[in-house]
Parts: structure tokens; sequence; C-alpha cells
């Protein structure tokens, strides 16, 4: 740990050096004495000099930049050139995937949910799931992207993936025998809709892709017709994706000139407000959406901005909490900086953003549901897998469902649904007035 602990400060005080060679200036705003600077130098020069297999300054520097940005966040990185340049082209239509959407939590590589008919889903790899190692390689200190493209390649070629998963007894994980894919071109279909009892619609929407905004107005469209009296929104174990989904979704169901969400930095300039314009189509729709701790980023932005602006009650339990904006920054000899410059936050200013590293943090970020309901995570995902198996019906879109794994979260949302929305909605309204009203009489009393 001590040895862990020196190298991060070193790693600092690499970059101070380096960007203090460039930019004499930037000294005024870095927090650091000369005499860590002197040090640093010592130190690069006797690990030169000393060090039992050569090196040269370039790696040195490099790893120190490295590990100032693995200091700072998940979703902050050092792009090496090779990195660098497929983010810029991001042309790999000839690769074939697995079909997992993956996310970096508490350091691990971490499975936010498997596509349906996929090799990932058909293998049986669940939401949660560590990814521990590709192909002999281990992966649990990687980057995501560096570890996502180990796991792409041409279509029909093979890969191992050793991964661990939670015991639900010991709280620990476990290893599972090693997964054995042949890869895939990945399509996955984005919005699965059916009709429940007393027109109630329900969209299970899968993720924001391209062509997600579209899928939706099919299916609300198609709803609709069929008599819709009211909506569940499911979007449980939905990662995110595209923020224009995010907002063209929010604004199918949000009045005019609503805020959806915003974006703040330590910069006026990273300041940036996303708001309804047009009229929507569904303004006065019942609306329940569903979330957990697998809903992040686009998911979050959704239901955040429909609760904030009390057009939707959201139940189930706390989501993911991923929404950050990152910036791209050429460097010199090819390689990249992915930098977090600004976080979102919900229309009444709550912070979405979740900081898994401070302990400290433990309340803030993520969004809470209007309605918590509990479910055991071994039967959460039990759910999950059968309602993917059961409704991922190529060209059929309203298939018959018939659940043998009770789901509380969708019943209470039919409840709710059935009762009217109105009920929640007022009485969350006359807690956060109560909430505000004990705020002032606390500030009062204060002074």
């Amino acid at each position: 740990m001590k040895n862990k602990k020196s190298i991060k400060i070193a790693s600092y005080l690499a970059v101070i050096f380096f960007v203090g060679t460039l930019f004499p200036y930037a000294y005024a705003a870095v927090d650091s004495s000369l005499k860590q600077l002197r040090t640093f130098v010592t130190v690069l020069e006797y690990v030169k000099e000393n060090y039992v297999e050569p090196t040269d300054s370039d790696t040195l520097i490099e790893g120190a930049i490295r590990g100032v940005v693995d200091e700072l966040d998940d979703f902050s990185q050092y792009l090496e050139p090779k990195d660098y340049k497929a983010l810029q082209n991001d042309t790999r239509g000839d690769f074939g995937g697995l079909g997992i959407r993956l996310a970096k939590q508490d350091g691990f590589v971490t499975v936010m949910s498997p596509m349906p008919n996929t090799p990932a889903f058909e293998a049986g790899v669940m939401p949660g799931d560590r990814i521990l190692f590709v192909d002999d390689k281990d992966v649990t200190d990687m980057e995501l992207d560096a570890a996502v493209e180990l796991m792409r390649g041409p279509v029909g070629s093979k890969v191992k993936i050793t991964m661990s998963r939670k015991d639900e007894k010991s709280g620990e994980y476990k290893n599972l025998p090693d997964f054995h894919f042949k890869r895939q071109k990945i399509v996955p279909e984005v919005v699965h809709y059916r009709m429940l009892k007393d027109k109630i619609g329900y969209i299970y929407l899968v993720d924001f892709s391209g062509h997600s905004t579209e899928e939706m107005e099919k299916a609300l469209k198609n709803l609709t017709k069929q008599g819709m009296k009211g909506l569940v929104l499911d979007l449980r174990f939905n990662p995110g994706g595209l923020l224009n989904g995010a907002a063209d979704i929010a604004k199918m169901f949000m009045g005019d000139h609503q805020m959806i969400v915003y974006t703040k930095g330590r910069k006026q300039e990273f300041y940036q407000e996303f708001k309804t314009s047009a009229k929507a189509p569904y303004p006065d729709l019942p609306l329940v959406v569903l979330i957990n701790q697998g809903s992040a980023s686009a998911s979050e932005i959704v239901s955040g901005a429909l609760q904030d602006n009390d057009r939707a009650v959201i139940v189930g339990q706390r989501s993911f909490g991923k929404a950050s904006v990152q910036q791209v920054l050429p460097l010199d000899g090819g390689a990249g900086l992915r930098l977090t410059i600004a976080k979102y936050y919900t229309p009444k200013g709550r912070l979405i953003h979740r900081d898994y590293r401070d302990k400290t943090k433990e309340n803030e970020g993520g969004i809470f549901p209007d309605v918590e309901v509990k479910v055991d995570s071994k039967q959460e995902v039990n759910i999950f897998m059968q309602y993917n198996n059961i409704v991922y019906i190529p060209g059929q879109k309203t298939p018959k469902m018939e659940f043998k794994e009770k789901d509380p979260v969708l019943d209470k949302a039919v409840e709710i649904l059935k009762e009217g929305t109105d009920k929640i909605l007022a009485q969350k309204a006359e807690k956060e007035k109560q909430a505000q009203e004990q705020q002032v009489t606390q500030e009062e009393t204060a002074k």
C-alpha cells in the first residue's frame, strides 16, 4: 500500500513537472511546492540511473500521466495513440462483439446488462458480473475502452472470458467457469412493448441508441390505437446511450420550455441547459417509470427530468449514478486525454453522478425513486433474464407474456396507475413543501 501511494504521488508530481516545463505560468495554478518538484526530479533521475532494468524519461512520464488520470474517476482516461485514433475513427463495422453493456464500477469492468439474443445473453451472463480476464489477459485494472477492445474481433472469431459473480449469501465474488464465445455482429432491438390489463401500456426501453426515439414513437402510436390509458416505461438495466435520444424521449411527455437536464463544471463555458421546445405529443398520459441500480446515464436523465417536473412517478430502486461529461484533448505524439469536465444535474439541481470512490458521499448521486420497491438481486436478475427470453421474438412487437417469476416493481407500477398518479405526485409535493418550510425555519433560527 505504501509503495502504491508513493507511485501515485510520483505520478502526480511527474505531470506537474511535465506541464510546468511546457507552460511555466501553470505553476501558479498548481497546488504544490518547489520542494516536491525537486523531490520528483531526484526520484526520476535515481530511477533512471539505478533501477534494475533500463528505463527512459518518456516511459516514466507517460506512466506518471496515466497515474494522475487514474486518480480522478473511472471515466477520465489517458489514450495511447492507437486508442485515440480508434476513438476518432470509430469505424469498426466489420468487427463483432458479445452483446454486453459494460461500466467501470468499484474499479472492475462490470456487466450492466447482456443484450437479448446475443452470445452473452444465451450463455447466461448476468448483470453485476465482473470481467477479470479476456483470453487470459488481466483486465482488472484496465481502462474500460481497452477491455472492450479486447472483446471485439472479427465476426465468427472466438474469445475466452473469465468472470466472477457475487454470492448472495456471503456477499463475496466467486469465479465462474470460463465462458467461450463466438463473436457476432450485434444489432439489438431497443424497444419492446405490449398492452397490459386495464389498457395500461408497457414499454421496455433497452438503451438510448440511434433509433430509440423512432422506435418509441412507433410503440406509443401503436399502444394509443389500442386504447392506452396509462403507461409504464421500464428503464431497468438500461445503461444509457445518446444524450439527444434521452432529451427527445423526455420531450414526448413534458410541457413547453421545461428543463430536462443541465451540465455544470468548474468553468462557466461548461454550463449547458437542455430544455423542451415544441409541444409534447403525450403531455397528460399517466406515466410511471421503473428504475434500478442498472439504470444509468441517459436513463437517469429521463427519469430525473420527469420526476423533477412532476410528470411521472418513479418506482423501483436507486439508479446507478453515471452522468458526467468528458472532453477529449489531443496530445503530442498522437495520444489523447479524455477528461471529465462537467456533471449532469436534474432540473431541481440534484447531482446525478455518483462517486463510488468517496464513501463520505454515499447519499449523493443517482435517482431515488418516489416509491421504493426493494427486490432481491437474484430475483431481479431472474426477472430480467426471463423477460428478455420471452420478449425477444424477431418481427413480433407485442408477444404474449406469462411470468413465472413475480415482478413486484411492475405490479406496483400498475397499482399506481390504476389508483391514479395524481395521488402520489400530490403526496410528494406536500413532502417537498414541508421540507422547504423546515429549511427556512432552521435558517431563520440560525440568524
